[in-house]
């Protein structure tokens, strides 16, 4: 790459970096102050084994968790093995035979599908008897009118909001959009639950949706709020009755949160939560910096480098099945971890299509660490997340660029 064309990619998104280094600064505030008013301690850092009981260390993760996300109460453990996963006992937790579950950003992520029963499932939502309904997005804004319209006319037990555009061509939505639309649906019903899928947002906004008046959110620890650090793990944060329904569907009613042991993880959820605000940063500015090189290089991304970020998945889209495969191939190359892995598309349980996936990470599957993927489906689109340093996210992504258009002037 011609250093003149990344003094140029560089000199453009100064300003765009300065903004992200502010708000680093607001959460790492915020991240602190949680931290010193729970009072968390070094003896906080010893794990429980078995039943888990009595894990003040576990139950001060919790509570620092609720403050940060502005929630009476949180659900933070190792046992959740996805966002999904986290989402799925959520889901079962508010829903009982007969309810109506509507979601009002469209379908879900693909890994929902069976979750739900938009997939046959035994096991699904659907099985159990819960109706399922969605409401489409317009030009990325909420239908509003359809939305209030639909309450009018049903009885909506559970909202479900999905910030982030998973798989979708759609953009990811606003804490500004969310506000507005939980401002429009109280007006109708203020009994239903609003639960916001927050996968990728946390950090990047000053807000977040409990703040702004969601009953419950649903995060991964592998994204944003693990800080690269903790090695697995889901957060339910919200509401104190919703939380409790939550925790007794992930162990079992009676015990609910009392029991889950740590097993050793309580220093690595708080120190990955501590560096959170630093490392979300990093994956904003290497989000930025990539959506001015490919762009520069002639491809068609979103969001650009001057939009507001909501979340820290990147667009690229390439519009041909080469291009794809060639750049995930590139980031796979200049990762850290497995750069002698050459990733190829293959079927993928929860996926209708083929996806290519490289993630050369210190945490499997990790997507705040530098990852791409995308599944083979017009329009080509790779969806480029994380990096636990602005410095290596640059590399990564200068690197994956040059291989690129050297595997395209062999052809």
């Amino acid at each position: 790459m011609k250093q003149e064309i990344r003094k140029k990619i560089e000199e453009k998104i100064a300003p765009f970096l300065k903004k992200i280094e502010q708000l680093e600064e607001k959460q790492s505030e915020k991240v602190l102050s949680a931290f010193q008013e729970v009072g968390i301690a070094t003896t906080d850092f010893i794990g429980t084994t078995g039943y888990g009981y009595q894990d003040e260390g576990r139950d001060k993760i919790e509570e620092v968790y609720a403050k940060v996300l502005g929630a009476e109460d949180a659900l933070v453990r190792s046992q959740f093995i996805s966002g999904s996963h986290a989402l799925t006992v959520a889901l079962f937790a508010l829903l009982r035979p007969g309810d109506l579950l509507l979601s009002i950003s469209g379908k879900p992520y693909d890994t929902l599908d069976e979750v739900i029963g938009i997939k046959e499932n035994p096991s699904s939502l659907k099985a159990f008897g819960v109706e399922y309904h969605q409401i489409d997005l317009i030009d990325n804004e909420f239908d509003v009118e359809k939305i209030k319209s639909f309450l009018t006319e049903h009885n909506v037990k559970v909202i479900e909001i999905q910030r982030s555009k998973g798989y979708s061509t759609r953009k990811s939505l606003s804490i500004a959009q969310v506000e507005k639309v939980i401002r429009e649906i109280r007006s109708i019903d203020k009994k239903v639950i609003i639960m916001v899928d927050n996968c990728y947002c946390e950090f990047v906004c000053e807000k977040e949706p409990c703040e702004v008046g969601a009953d419950l959110v649903v995060g991964s620890l592998i994204k944003n709020l693990g800080g690269g650090i903790a090695p697995n793990g889901a957060y339910i944060a919200g509401r104190k009755d919703l939380v409790s329904l939550a925790a007794e569907r992930l162990t079992l009613p009676g015990e609910g949160k009392e029991v889950g042991p740590s097993l050793g993880m309580n220093k690595q959820i708080l120190q990955g939560l501590f560096l959170a605000p630093s490392v979300v940063a990093s994956a904003l500015k290497t989000a930025i910096f990539t959506a001015c090189l490919l762009e520069e290089l002639g491809y068609e991304v979103e969001p650009k480098y001057q939009e507001e970020r909501v979340d820290i998945v990147q667009n690229i889209i390439f519009h041909n099945r080469e291009d794809l495969i060639l750049y995930c191939q590139g980031i796979q190359k200049n990762s850290p971890i497995d750069s002698f892995s050459l990733p190829i598309p293959d079927a993928m349980p929860g996926y209708v299509d083929q996806v290519i996936m490289a993630s050369g990470s210190f945490i499997q599957g990790s997507s705040i660490e530098l990852s791409c993927d995308g599944p083979l489906r017009e329009p080509y689109i790779a969806y480029q997340q994380g990096s636990l340093t602005y410095s290596y996210g640059k590399l990564g992504v200068i690197k994956a660029c040059q291989y690129l258009l050297e595997q395209r002037n062999r052809e």
